[in-house]
């Protein structure tokens, strides 16, 4: 079923309101805090949620039985749920879908030294429900005892944006009245940041600079986001702050190489097509594109040859996050989508951090330096994966 904006026009689904949204960054906790340094970017380095204090939201046991990723996964979705206001939701029509990479990296790797030192006989019973992917989802609607559907999407890097798109489908279908869209990724972790390292994806010099001539890879980050997703008609009812409307969504797979993207981005193109048909849109009604970027000289070239293939030369105007945010992995796309919703709620692009020298080859009009006044318009956010995986969404302003 795809999304669409209307019930009468050739793409019938109901209307998908965007009412809340939780994030926890290297910004700090807070979507406030996200806006804020989005506005006026000044973090580098590690990108780890600073001072993130469980035992705010945990008891002791609780905490101890959560990887950090989950722990994440419900901070993110219960601000999301505050943000929202009163929902008054019946369990059986609402949903949650929480996308990860790698789920409870970091416990499995801690649980797999201790084997190695200890034995078999000293790994923790609760390594299994610790390290599942599904672990945020499963966590998250235990908490709010929302009993529809409870599911993980792992796209690696696309997950989030997938996940978003599909918890959006639960409400155009009918099957929920709410929906919980998000990701989440804690694999800040010695054995993960090896293997990205020795696959020379990582940045040599532990800065992003997406579209930047001097670019040379990603940094690695931790955080989630969660989008509270309504029917509009409820919503309104209901007197609900409407941040924004997901009105299209689209995943297609490049199937060319489990890393390298397809060069020209004819996937990436295929995805972005798709997103603009869901949403009965036209290229010329895109006014933002809230880019993957991640950095890589690979990946940005490919996209931005992607963007010229849909949008023509230079397009519109484009920024990339993961210059100041790093690259949450599977939480990524979700995080995006926040950005990109308060993009439209705001009116203001955020720049692209750590950009100053655009590469020649990237064409694009890429904002920098300072946010730019926006007059809102759909906005389309992309994420692309390991595996190839594509993912696109389009929201747009409320009407």
């Amino acid at each position: 079923m795809l999304i669409g904006r209307t019930s009468d026009g050739p793409i019938a689904g109901r209307r998908v309101a965007v009412t809340g949204m939780g994030a926890v960054t290297c910004c700090g906790v807070g979507v406030d805090a996200l806006w804020e340094q989005l506005l006026h970017p000044t973090i580098t380095g590690t990108r780890s949620v600073p001072d993130f204090d469980p035992s705010q939201w945990f008891g002791p046991k609780e905490a101890r039985r959560l990887d950090r990723f989950a722990q994440l996964s419900i901070v993110a979705a219960e601000l999301a749920r505050a943000d929202a206001g009163e929902l008054s939701v019946d369990p059986g029509r609402a949903g949650v879908i929480i996308a990860t990479g790698v789920g409870g990296f970091e416990t499995l790797v801690e649980q797999v030294l201790l084997c190695d030192r200890k034995g078999p006989g000293r790994v923790s019973p609760f390594l299994v429900p610790m390290m599942m992917a599904n672990a945020g989802a499963a966590n998250v609607s235990m908490r709010f005892g929302w009993h529809g559907p409870s599911e993980a999407v792992v796209t690696a890097c696309a997950a989030g944006t997938h996940a978003v798109g599909s918890a959006a489908r639960l409400i155009a279908s009918g099957r929920c009245d709410v929906a919980i869209g998000g990701g989440s990724e804690a694999s800040i972790q010695e054995v993960a940041i090896g293997a990205f390292t020795n696959m020379t994806a990582l940045s040599t010099s532990g800065e992003s600079r997406p579209f930047d001539v001097r670019r040379d890879g990603c940094v690695i980050a931790e955080g989630a986001a969660a989008l509270v997703l309504e029917d509009m008609e409820r919503a309104l009812e209901r007197g609900a702050r409407i941040y924004a409307e997901v009105v299209g969504a689209a995943s297609t797979a490049d199937a060319y190489h489990i890393t390298a993207p397809e060069p020209q981005g004819s996937g990436a193109v295929a995805c972005m097509e798709l997103a603009l048909e869901d949403a009965q849109l036209s290229a010329a009604d895109i006014g933002h594109i809230n880019a993957h970027g991640t950095s890589t000289p690979l990946n940005d070239l490919a996209e931005a040859r992607a963007i010229q293939k849909v949008f023509g030369t230079p397009g519109p105007p484009v920024t990339s996050a993961k210059g100041l945010l790093g690259h949450g992995l599977g939480a990524a796309g979700a995080i995006e989508a926040v950005a990109s919703t308060l993009t439209i709620f705001h009116a203001t692009i955020p720049p692209t951090a750590g950009l100053e020298q655009l590469d020649p080859e990237i064409g694009l009009d890429v904002v920098a330096g300072a946010p730019r006044p926006f007059t809102p318009a759909p906005v389309m956010s992309n994420s692309f994966g390991f595996g190839g995986h594509n993912g696109c969404l389009v929201l747009a302003p409320a009407r």
